[in-house]
């Protein structure tokens, strides 16, 4: 009944809804009504993510992680692209369309498929890929799993080549 008077949420609504059994009167073209609801209150709209607030780790800090072993590392990049461009000491490869099945195998499962330690719900996390976007991806991923403490490297593999060259 709200959205009913209230036609204007945010100021859009789709083109789906503007039909007369969802707004009478809506005889304006384009759909809107020529009726004002002054009684609307306008909505503020916000999107949902299940990913943590802060989740970059940046190469300094991946590099302390790796050596205390205070985080497992996740390399979502295919097999292919490992061989190939190479990848980060310590990382275990699970393929980004692998990762939800994965995060949910059984221990020993994981380790015989990936060949590392699975990760449990309260780790540290980080994933990692070429240049930072299948690294979010499988952050999300991980997040709506319940893993509370997940983090991606948003340089990737390209961002460690830069660095280690230049150390």
């Amino acid at each position: 009944m709200a959205l009913r008077r209230c036609w204007g949420v945010a100021g859009v609504v789709p083109r789906l809804l503007w039909n007369s059994s969802v707004l009478p009167g809506a005889s304006v073209p384009g759909g809107r009504s020529s009726v004002s609801q002054p009684h609307c209150k306008k909505f503020l709209l916000r999107g949902f993510s299940s990913a943590p607030p802060s989740t970059d780790v940046g190469y300094e800090q991946l590099k302390q992680l790796l050596a205390s072993r205070k985080a497992i590392i996740i390399d979502v990049r295919e097999p292919w692209e490992l061989r190939e461009y190479g990848f980060i000491p310590g990382s275990i490869n699970v393929p980004l369309g692998q990762v939800n099945t994965a995060l949910q195998l059984r221990p020993e499962e994981f380790q015989e498929k990936y060949g590392g330690e699975m990760p449990q719900q309260t780790d540290n996390v980080v994933f990692t890929c070429l240049a930072g976007i299948r690294s979010k991806n499988a952050l999300t991923a991980a997040a709506s799993l319940g893993y509370k403490d997940v983090h991606h490297y948003p340089g990737g593999w390209q961002d460690w080549v830069k660095n280690e060259q230049h150390n």
